[in-house]
């Protein structure tokens, strides 16, 4: 089964690419002023930034390999390269996190505040939130259109950026305009603390994928639509499971023992179909079982 035009593996290859590019020009820039200016916040997001490089690596193979067809060693295709690169992201941020929260204890402990604020300081800064919120809306806006993990993590991966961004920000007016410098300090453990937050949510997501977990809002959707078919007497043992973005599905149901195989054939179509328009991409796999009549 081969689930992607070849227009939507462009468009996702796109959109990730576009993100690596965007990941080194933010490195780059707030690397080099971090280090002028020795401000630690800067630095924090030059390695939150950096990391986001790698995730964005990350997200480029991972929709590559994933978009793959099933074959003979993977007969539910390559999906779950999508949910293993997400949960990769979370393991980066969470050692970003380490070291933000002991550079800044170090410093706050130490009294070694003092930062040098400059116009390149406010620039960098501003231009990331700009760049940030450019890429994040671009990745969402395609995660959610094709049902990408990948994808919808590196656009919570922007998103932080932004969220952090703001808090240095913040940390350098009060330098600048306050000189309160230890301010940047702080701002530097807020934007860990929003990290942590940020990467429980993606860990989360990928780890119930991984491990098969499955929605029961999404099973009583597809009760709810297979309940509306008159032929179908009784269904039961319904299994969801998900790779990247395609949604497997498993019932049985019951129709009437008098019935034709092409009858009973056709009834599951049915049951399929109407399972099919509740997901973007979706395989059904349905057992019919002949309904016992207690007359009979």
């Amino acid at each position: 089964m081969h689930y992607s035009s070849n227009t939507e593996t462009r468009e996702k290859r796109f959109v990730a690419l576009t993100s690596v590019f965007a990941a080194v020009l933010l490195t780059g820039m707030k690397l080099i002023v971090g280090l002028l200016t020795g401000s630690l916040g800067i630095l924090s997001e030059a390695l939150h930034s950096g990391l986001d490089l790698v995730a964005a690596g990350m997200t480029f193979f991972a929709v590559k390999i994933a978009d793959k067809p099933a074959d003979d060693e993977h007969q539910f295709g390559h999906g779950k390269v999508e949910n293993l690169s997400a949960l990769g992201e979370t393991f980066l941020l969470l050692i970003t996190c380490i070291w933000i929260i002991y550079e800044a204890y170090e410093r706050l402990s130490s009294g070694l505040t003092q930062i040098e604020v400059t116009f390149w300081s406010f620039a960098v800064i501003i231009a990331s939130i700009i760049i940030d919120i450019s890429r994040s809306r671009a990745l969402m806006k395609t995660a959610k259109k094709y049902n990408s993990q990948a994808l919808e993590a590196d656009a919570l991966h922007f998103s932080t950026d932004i969220l952090s961004s703001i808090v240095v920000l913040i940390g350098l007016i009060s330098a600048s305009f306050f000189d309160y410098h230890t301010a940047d300090s702080i701002a530097a453990l807020i934007v860990a603390l929003i990290v942590i937050w940020i990467s429980f949510r993606i860990g989360k997501r990928s780890v119930d994928a991984l491990l098969d977990r499955s929605s029961v809002e999404m099973k009583l959707r597809i009760a709810e639509q297979v309940s509306q078919i008159p032929e179908v007497t009784h269904y039961h043992n319904i299994k969801l499971r998900t790779a990247g973005s395609v949604t497997f599905v498993e019932l049985n149901i019951h129709v009437d023992s008098s019935l034709s195989i092409e009858q009973a054939h056709e009834i599951s179509h049915t049951v399929e179909s109407k399972i099919k328009s509740q997901f973007r991409k979706c395989e059904v796999h349905i057992h019919t079982e002949p309904e016992s009549d207690p007359e009979r």
